[in-house]
């Protein structure tokens, strides 16, 4: 499980050293995709597959799951950490989510985010209001 927040910094050609307490889960491989909210999201290899599968079950049919898809999809590249731990994010995907020099990496359970840390300073500001005052079962059973 993916948990805390950390502030790597992207290097001139593109690369990020992954959080120590996320290296074992994504030293396998990672598959980075376009999030929401204009991030990145970074899945292990495994975990990857695994949601795969479940997308994979979507009915052809349904126009939303078919567009859901192929943005999800068009933007994954799978990469491989090298020995000091520092993976690639892809161009595409650092122009997608305006990715500079300043990053936060966050921990969503059974994936990891980054964000360019001026725009997760911001979304964060916006949200922790809307968290203190959740007054309604947000997530099924569990609230």
């Amino acid at each position: 499980m993916f948990l805390g927040t950390y502030a790597p910094k992207l290097d001139e050609k593109g690369r990020i050293i992954l959080p120590a307490k996320f290296r074992d889960e994504l030293a396998g491989g990672v598959v980075m995709t376009r999030g929401q909210e204009n991030c990145i999201y970074v899945f292990s290899t495994r975990e990857f597959e695994e949601l795969h599968e479940k997308i994979r079950q979507a009915p052809v049919t349904s126009k939303q799951a078919r567009d859901y898809l192929r943005v999800f999809l068009s933007g994954a590249s799978a990469e491989t950490p090298d020995k000091q731990h520092r993976v690639t994010v892809p161009a595409p995907l650092r122009s997608y989510a305006k990715l500079d020099r300043d990053l936060v990496v966050i921990g969503a359970g059974s994936r990891a985010e980054i964000w360019d840390a001026e725009a997760w300073n911001t979304y964060l500001e916006a949200q922790e209001a809307a968290f203190s005052e959740t007054d309604e079962e947000v997530i099924p059973g569990l609230f």
